[in-house]
């Protein structure tokens, strides 16, 4: 529990909030899949800022990166060019491959979808932005507007000219793609969203609209990138090559806030003849881009959409297994790799399963978009005796701690 004499420095309504799904906690030491709270009790950490923590909270190698940047340089001027952005640049293209050689930094989720938005529009001269419903982009301008997001008509009027198309809907969102179209955006799978994945036929047909129109395909791998399906990119599996591929926190996996706009030449024509038109104080810092630039060293040395490919086979079947429990409350389970969500029917029940969940140690987060689910991301390197730790918290939460 938080100490009392917080209660004079947090507003009401967020104690409010995160004690309601058991997360009114005081964060303290942190390491690997573990973090402690300020009176020593550790939980393992399944939530992992909606995936920041890819690589584990607080990794070795990116603490001492981090002293060692912050030795040698700071943050930059972020208009002019520095050693440290060229190289991330680099090694992030090579990371990404095939045409998405140039990028732009940012430094939380919503810049991503922000650029590659003004991207589209501005390379394309078009206005409109097609999506499929039930996404979760972000709380910014573009993010929201592309969002199924609670409470968004109290900001209306929103961005114009923003679509929205019935999810897996091959016919609806190609009739919607046409000569007005500057991008398709989507995420492979809506995490947030029950985990409710796309399929290869679908974001194929999408890709060939796009192709026929002139319009660019955008693809959110802010939640999925970097391993958590199983893949370096979900997207792979779908045989698809995005024009522009989204990258969020994970990048710079928990120790320095940064992510990324990944793009293809095409697309950079714009940003060419309009070099200032889209900028971030703190995107590409230069401290950040040395840390990135050992998170993806690491990733590319651990490749951990090994591990999360085989523990999620693992987890997939103690979940299934959970779920047929006779006083299970979970109705039913979507996921793959080390991203999964668990239905428990209402968003009060949901809430609940996760207090509980953090009174046994377990640290999970209901979903954003289909509040009755509760999502589990847990570090890409988590081991099978932790895999087990876990999914023994959440079978001592659904069949010995009753919820409304």
């Amino acid at each position: 529990m938080m100490p009392e004499n917080t209660d004079a420095l947090f507003s009401e309504g967020r104690r409010k909030h995160i004690r309601a799904i058991g997360h009114d906690i005081m964060e303290g030491a942190r390491l690997g899949s573990y973090l402690s709270d300020a009176q020593g009790r550790r939980y393992l950490d399944a939530y992992c800022s909606a995936g920041t923590f890819n690589l584990g909270r607080r990794h070795p190698e990116l603490a001492a990166e981090l002293l060692d940047a912050m030795r040698e340089t700071d943050i930059g001027n972020f208009p002019m060019i520095s050693k440290e952005k060229a190289f991330l640049g680099r090694d992030l293209a090579a990371f990404c491959g095939g045409a998405l050689e140039c990028c732009v930094f940012g430094v939380m989720r919503g810049e991503p979808i922000e650029a590659a938005c003004k991207i589209a529009r501005g390379y394309s001269g078009r206005p409109k932005l097609v999506t499929p419903d039930g996404g979760w982009y972000g709380q910014t301008g573009f993010a929201l507007s592309l969002s199924e997001a609670p409470g968004k008509s109290r900001y209306e009027p929103l961005i114009p000219e923003v679509q929205t198309v019935p999810f897996g809907d091959a016919d609806a969102a190609s009739r919607a793609i046409d000569e007005r179209t500057a991008a398709f955006v989507i995420e492979p799978i809506q995490v947030e969203n029950h985990c409710r994945a796309a399929s290869a036929d679908y974001l194929l047909a999408m890709a060939k609209a796009c192709s026929e129109h002139g319009a660019l395909l955008i693809v959110d791998e802010t939640q999925t990138g970097f391993g958590r399906t199983g893949r370096k990119f979900a997207y792979e599996a779908f045989g698809i090559h995005p024009d522009i591929l989204l990258l969020g926190e994970a990048l710079g996996g928990g120790l320095f806030p940064i992510a990324a706009t990944v793009f293809t030449q095409q697309a950079n024509r714009f940003l060419n003849a309009h070099p200032l038109i889209h900028l971030s104080t703190f995107g590409g810092a230069d401290i950040g881009c040395r840390v990135a630039r050992k998170a993806l060293e690491i990733y590319e040395r651990e490749q951990p959409w090994r591990n999360a490919a085989a523990m999620g086979e693992r987890l997939d079947h103690a979940l299934h297994d959970l779920a047929q429990e006779p006083r299970s409350p979970i109705q039913s389970v979507a996921g793959l790799g080390l991203v999964w969500s668990l239905d428990l029917g209402t968003p009060e029940r949901a809430n609940s399963f996760c207090q509980a969940a953090s009174r046994a140690g377990l640290l999970i987060a209901p979903g954003k978009v289909a509040r009755n689910t509760v999502v589990l991301r847990p570090s890409l390197l988590i081991t099978a005796a932790e895999l087990d730790e876990m999914t023994e918290i959440l079978r001592a939460t659904t069949t010995h701690d009753p919820l409304p």
